[in-house]
Formats: C-alpha cells, structure tokens, sequence
C-alpha cells in the first residue's frame, strides 16, 4: 500500500509544481526543460542498474517522435491549469485514459463492454461541464481557449499512454530503457533548441523548480508500477486516478484559494465516475 500512497504523491506533485510555477510567473518551457534533464539522468540510472543498453533503429526514432509530444503535453498541462484551474486540467488529464481505451478497441480489436460505453457517455458529458463550468469566465474568446486547452490536454496525454502500449505491442520489452531515456533527452533538446532559439532569458529559480518537477515526474511510473506487484489493476488504477484529482483540487484550494464553480464540481464528479468505468 505504501508504493500507490507514493504514487498518489508523486502524481498529484506534478500539478501542483506546475501550478506554483505559474503562480511565480515562471517560463513554462523553461520549467519542463530542467524537467526533463531530471528525467533523463534517472532514465539513464535506470538503464545502468536496470534495464541494460538494449534498443533498435525503429524504437530510437519511435522515442525521438515522442519527446516532442512529451514535451507538448507537458506545456499544455501547465497552460491549462494556468486557465482552467487545477481541478479541472487535472480531471482532463486523468480523463485521456479514453484515448487509449478508444484505441485499443479501433485498432487491436479489443471488445467495449456495458462499462465502457456508459464512461465513453460520462466522458463527453464532463467535456460539456467543462464547457459550461468555464461559461462565466472572461469574454467569448477567452472561454474557448480555456476549453480548447482542457480538450488538447484530454487528446495529447491520450495519445502519450497509447504510445506506451504501441511500444508494449511492437518492440521487445529489453529495449524499455533506453526507449524512455530517448523520450526525456529528446524533449530535453526540443525544449533546450527552443529556449535558445527565442532567446528566453534563464532563469535560476524557474530552472530548479523544474529540475525538482522530474523527481515526481520520473517516479509517479514507477511506483505505479511497483503498487501493481503488490495490488490488483482494478484497485491501483482506480485510487491512483481518483486520489490525484481529490489530492490536487484540496490542495489547490487551501494553497491558492482556488475555488470551483458548481459545474466544475459537477464535472469532477462524473469525470471521476467515466474514469473508474473506463478503467475498470
């Protein structure tokens, strides 16, 4: 039990981080750049201690392909917590299981079952409360953006954990390692080409506060993983998901005092309910 307690942790971290670099008014990419050297240096630990120096061609380009997204996601995720609230990104981000899920029915032929429908149904009907929570907030323009961010947050964190099973169904598990380090340095060098290319001014306390983003960031799998040896899916996945939007909405409200509308409440509630049968 203390691995998924770990998890939650290091999950819900992860927003909050985010969050309190945009309270700081901190250079978004910046922050996801000292990110990912973190999660490169552990990545690589990993390989030594771990999983060994084994990789292809295919799985190398595969990696260098998903940094960028790796890298999108992550901006995506700090625009919309900037926007839309803590709550919300976070419910949109745990709510992408959809994709992966949609997914794996489309192309590897897997079956929907009553669960499935009725969270397919749930998760558009949260995508609409998430419409209508930000209805009242700014003009007409500003409101779009705000759902448009939840909506690509919802898309790219989809497609990220349905690479990771386009990886478990084409390669060979032995090349896992550096597979993932490809992921973190490559979004490392993306982020790194573009700071220097808009020549964005380093900043030392932005850089740090990325740097100790990765921790969280690196370990959220990995205690995942390990609750897994320990618990069954159907208990790890639901608690993990379900902890990390109650864990950050709290937080969030007693660290920044930011509050939830009723529809944003509403929302939550049957994101949380999508999740759980999506998962299940």
């Amino acid at each position: 039990m203390i691995y998924l307690i770990l998890a939650l942790l290091c999950s819900s971290s992860l927003a909050l981080i985010l969050k309190q670099g945009n309270v700081k008014n901190a250079n978004t990419v910046l922050l996801i750049n000292g990110n990912y050297l973190t999660a490169s240096f552990f990545a690589l630990i990993f390989i030594i201690f771990k999983y060994g120096f084994y990789y292809s061609f295919e799985s190398i380009l595969f990696a260098s392909l998903l940094g960028f997204l790796f890298a999108g996601t992550f901006v995506l995720y700090s625009k919309a917590i900037s926007l839309a609230g803590t709550a919300l990104a976070t419910v949109s981000a745990r709510l992408s299981v959809l994709i992966p899920v949609l997914f794996s029915i489309l192309l590897f032929g897997e079956s929907p079952n009553t669960e499935m429908l009725v969270g397919f149904a749930l998760a558009l009907i949260t995508l609409y409360l998430f419409y209508l929570s930000l209805k009242n907030h700014g003009t007409v323009e500003g409101r779009k953006g705000k759902y448009l961010y939840l909506f690509a947050l919802l898309i790219g964190i989809g497609f990220v954990d349905f690479s990771m099973k386009i990886f478990e169904h084409y390669f060979p598990a032995t090349e896992k390692g550096v597979f993932v380090f490809t992921i973190f340095f490559s979004a490392f060098i993306y982020t790194l080409i573009y700071l220097l290319v808009k020549k964005i001014e380093f900043n030392k306390n932005t850089f740090n506060l990325g740097l100790l983003l990765g921790v969280p960031n690196v370990f959220a799998i990995h205690f995942v993983l390990a609750a897994l040896s320990e618990l069954p899916a159907i208990i790890v996945f639901p608690i993990q998901n379900i902890g990390v939007i109650v864990i950050t909405a709290v937080a969030a409200y007693l660290i920044w005092n930011e509050k939830i509308n009723l529809y944003g409440k509403i929302a939550i509630a049957v994101g949380i309910a999508a999740i759980l049968l999506l998962q299940l």
